[in-house]
């Protein structure tokens, strides 16, 4: 993160839209989420693929409760990114990657208690980030479905570290046939902040209609098309994943960063 004594910002950078008590509590009931899942998985649940390439759910595992430590406070940001740069490569692999080698020698029941241990921190740490801070720019690009953008901290602070393990518990549910949590009240938040963002990457109008627990109605404008399709795979559509029950539209290949 960028240490100078004033806010570096630019125009264009993409900052947090939900309010920012919303976001912490967010946060806080994700971690709590997460946790609940991995506790909840048999010993054969564990070696599961994903859809996301050579993760099986025990390195994903690994990987979310990496991100949760990086987000436990600056010392920890700055050692996963000086650690993880020194490999080269795609930056987000490398310390993904970092955070996955990092825990794979702890048992199932090791990796489990470390979340419960770090997940609280994780989410202190986060509210403390100042102000001052969250509106600095982070200082790599960030490569979105082959677009580059800058991001403030806040986006990534606020926004992106409760993406991560959210859509991670989605893929860690469909890899083990775990029905996953969702409520309105927090799953709902989660893809609202989601929709509004699509909305604005895309400018269009729009109708859509989101099913399940997670869902809602949204619209922009007349004219546009009218898409109904579930919440989560939603999400998972717009994060370059696949969903169980494919809706096809331009409107749909928007990406948004989780």
């Amino acid at each position: 993160m960028n240490s100078t004594d004033q806010p570096h910002t630019e125009a264009g950078s993409r900052r947090p839209q939900l309010d920012r008590e919303v976001a912490m509590r967010l946060a806080e009931t994700e971690y709590e989420r997460f946790l609940d899942l991995l506790r909840s998985l048999s010993p054969d649940d564990w070696s599961k693929a994903t859809e996301c390439p050579e993760w099986d759910v025990r390195a994903m595992a690994g990987h979310t409760t990496g991100m949760a430590l990086m987000a436990t406070g600056m010392k920890e940001t700055l050692r996963q990114s000086v650690v993880s740069k020194r490999r080269g490569g795609v930056p987000l692999d490398a310390l993904t990657a970092l955070q996955v080698e990092e825990h794979a020698d702890l048992t199932t029941n090791e990796l489990v208690d470390r979340f419960a241990a770090i997940g609280p921190r994780a989410a202190r740490g986060r509210r403390r980030t100042p102000a001052l801070v969250r509106r600095m720019k982070l200082p790599d690009p960030q490569d979105v479905a082959g677009s580059i953008e800058r991001w403030t901290n806040g986006y990534l602070i606020d926004t992106i570290l409760t993406r991560d393990p959210w859509m991670h518990r989605m893929d860690i549910c469909r890899a083990t046939g775990h029905a996953p949590v969702l409520t309105p009240d927090h799953d709902g938040l989660l893809v609202a902040d989601v929709v509004e963002e699509w909305a604005g990457r895309h400018g269009r109008p729009y109708q859509l209609h989101l099913t399940g627990a997670a869902g809602g109605s949204f619209s922009r404008g007349g004219g546009g098309p009218e898409l109904t399709l579930d919440a989560v795979d939603f999400c998972r559509v717009l994060s370059g994943r696949t969903a169980r029950h494919p809706v096809t539209h331009d409107l749909l290949d928007v990406a948004v960063p989780f």
